[in-house]
């Protein structure tokens, strides 16, 4: 079943594999090539998804959703900076199928995703937008994010210039010695 037509049923949340590679490259082709939601301007094939995905997850949490074996959404944790002092902060990322949203799938995958960062000791998530985006920017104040910025103009795609706001949500106290995150 292709990712852009998922079945209604429920919808089962797990770790990404390295296979799902291929069914995160279509899913996520039509946000690079259609719209201005990424700033990528070249949609990464089969193998760039599977070699980001080799990367990253031994540090970050990469979650896709499935029904019926298909997936019809990935959300993932990456680095924010690279200055060591950000270490303890991921950004961000959510992409669903079309026939998957509008049903309340991004707040339980993007929730499962904020568990999974804290569970690492991470101490704040933030969401990079492009602006407008009333419905991530819904989505982000519903799991609780808050404003914490916009930089006007920034992001050049598609013949004109977008703003991109930042939103971040708390997901543990700040202490004075904090553990540097690990993943589980």
């Amino acid at each position: 079943m292709p990712a852009s037509e998922p079945a209604r049923g429920p919808a089962l949340i797990r770790p990404v594999r390295r296979e799902d590679a291929a069914a995160i490259a279509e899913l996520y082709r039509p946000y690079v090539t259609d719209s201005v939601i990424t700033f990528e301007l070249a949609a990464p094939d089969e193998g760039e998804i599977g070699a980001r995905i080799e990367a990253i997850t031994h540090a970050f949490p990469w979650l896709v959703a499935e029904r019926e074996g298909a997936v019809i959404g990935y959300a993932y944790g990456s680095p924010y900076r690279t200055r060591a002092a950000y270490r303890w902060v991921a950004e961000t990322g959510i992409y669903l199928a079309p026939a998957a949203q509008g049903q309340g799938l991004g707040r339980l995958l993007y929730g499962a995703l904020l568990d999974a960062l804290a569970a690492h000791g991470y101490v704040a998530a933030i969401g990079v937008l492009t602006l407008p985006n009333p419905a991530s920017e819904a989505l982000h104040a519903a799991l609780g994010f808050r404003p914490a910025g916009v930089q006007p103009g920034i992001g050049f795609k598609q013949g004109r210039w977008h703003d991109v706001g930042f939103w971040q949500r708390d997901l543990a106290p700040r202490t004075a010695d904090p553990a540097v995150p690990q993943p589980r």
